[in-house]
C-alpha cells in the first residue's frame, strides 16, 4: 500500500491561553508548541505513523519555516521527492491560539509566496505506484488533474472538502469518496439535499464531520451517524486533517465503511489530546483500542476494549475517557 498526498503544508506555533485576550489586552502563553500542519501534508503523516509508506506533493519556500516542513516530513519517512521548493519565496506558517478550557482554536495563517504546484510537477507516470490518492482541493489545477489522472488508472481518490470553494465540485466529480467539514455543508446550502448533490457527481461515500457532534455518512444505498468518542480535550487543531488519514487507513484495509469511519474518529479523538496537529497522532494500537477492537484481532473483532490511565479492560462503545498531561 502506498498513498499520494497533493496539497498545502505549513509550519504552525501554537499556543495555549488561560482565556482568550479581548481586544487591547494581553495574554501570557502557559504552553508553546511548533509543529507541522496543513490538510493534506497532516493526513498523510497519519498514514506513515499508522504504517502506510506515503509521498508529499506540495510547495515550500527557501526559508526556515520550510526547511522545517520538509524535516518533518522526513522524520516521518514521507517521500518528499514532490515538495517543491520555490526559491526566494516563503512558506506556509500558521499561529494558533487555544483556549485551556475547551481545547478550541483560533487560526491566524499566512498562504506561501510561491506559485502553486503545477500539473507539469507531477510525476508523467502518476500515479503508477500508489495506491491511493489523497487530495485537500486547495490548489484547483493540480488537484483536477492528479483526480483525472488518478481516476483514468482505477486508484481512488479522496477529497477533503474543507469548504465549499468554486472549483470543490468540480475536482468531487473525479472522486471517490468526499469528506467534508460541516462548513462544507453549511456552504452548499443543500441541508437534507447534501447527499443528493454530492452522490450525484459519482461519488461513492460522503461524509461530514461534525465535530464534537460525530458524524454522519451517505451512500447510495445507506446512511449513518457516528458518536464521536470522548476524550479531555486539550487541542482540536487538525482532528479533521488525522480524520481524513485514517479514513484512508481503514479502506485501504478494505474494513466495512462503518468500521472506518469508527476507526477515524478513534484516532482524530486521540489526536485531541494533546498540543498541536500531528504531536498527538496516536499508535495503531491505542487507535485500535479505542475503537473497540484488540489489537490483535483488527476490525473484524467484536470484543470492546477501553483506555484509562493505561490500564485495559472490558468496556461498552463510546465510554472511554483518556486524560492528558497538565498544560499549565
Amino acid at each position: 500500500m502506498r498513498v499520494a498526498g497533493i496539497g498545502q503544508c505549513s509550519l504552525d506555533y501554537l499556543g495555549v491561553v488561560g482565556r482568550y485576550p479581548e481586544a487591547d489586552e494581553k495574554a501570557e502563553l502557559c504552553e508553546w508548541v511548533e509543529d507541522g500542519g496543513g490538510p493534506a501534508g497532516t493526513a498523510v503523516v497519519t498514514l506513515a505513523r499508522l504504517g502506510v509508506p506515503c509521498a508529499f506533493f506540495g510547495v515550500v519556500g527557501d526559508d526556515e519555516a520550510g526547511r522545517k516542513v520538509r524535516s518533518g516530513f522526513e522524520v516521518d519517512g514521507v517521500d518528499v521527492r514532490g515538495l517543491k521548493i520555490r526559491r526566494g519565496e516563503t512558506s506556509q506558517v500558521a499561529f494558533i491560539a487555544i483556549d485551556k478550557s475547551s481545547g478550541t482554536r483560533t487560526i491566524f495563517w499566512r498562504r506561501p509566496t510561491g506559485t502553486e504546484l503545477r500539473p507539469s510537477e507531477i510525476p508523467k507516470d502518476f500515479p503508477k505506484g500508489f495506491d491511493f490518492v489523497h487530495l485537500d482541493g486547495l490548489m484547483r489545477e493540480v488537484s483536477i488533474f492528479a483526480a483525472k489522472k488518478a481516476r483514468a488508472a482505477g486508484v481512488p481518490v479522496m477529497l477533503d472538502a474543507g469548504r465549499q470553494r468554486p472549483w470543490t465540485l468540480e475536482i468531487a466529480r473525479h472522486c471517490d469518496y468526499v469528506v467534508g467539514s460541516e462548513q462544507f455543508a453549511l456552504d452548499l446550502g443543500l441541508r437534507s439535499e447534501i447527499a443528493k448533490k454530492v452522490l450525484s457527481l459519482g461519488v461513492k461515500a460522503c461524509t461530514i464531520t461534525l465535530g464534537s457532534r460525530g458524524s454522519i455518512t451517505f451512500t447510495k444505498n445507506d446512511f449513518f451517524k457516528t458518536p464521536a468518542f470522548k476524550v479531555d480535550v486539550v487541542d482540536t487543531t487538525g482532528a479533521g486533517d488525522v480524520f481524513h488519514g485514517a479514513h484512508i487507513y481503514g479502506l485501504l484495509k478494505k474494513w466495512d465503511l462503518r468500521k472506518v469511519v469508527r476507526f477515524a474518529s478513534a484516532v482524530a479523538a486521540l489526536k485531541c489530546i494533546k498540543i498541536g496537529g500531528r504531536k498527538g497522532i496516536p499508535t495503531l494500537r491505542a487507535a485500535l483500542r479505542l475503537a473497540g477492537w484488540h489489537p490483535r484481532m483488527g476490525a473484524t473483532d467484536n470484543r470492546r476494549l477501553f483506555v484509562c490511565d493505561g490500564v485495559d479492560g472490558v468496556a461498552s462503545s463510546h465510554e472511554i475517557v483518556t486524560g492528558p498531561s497538565e498544560l499549565c
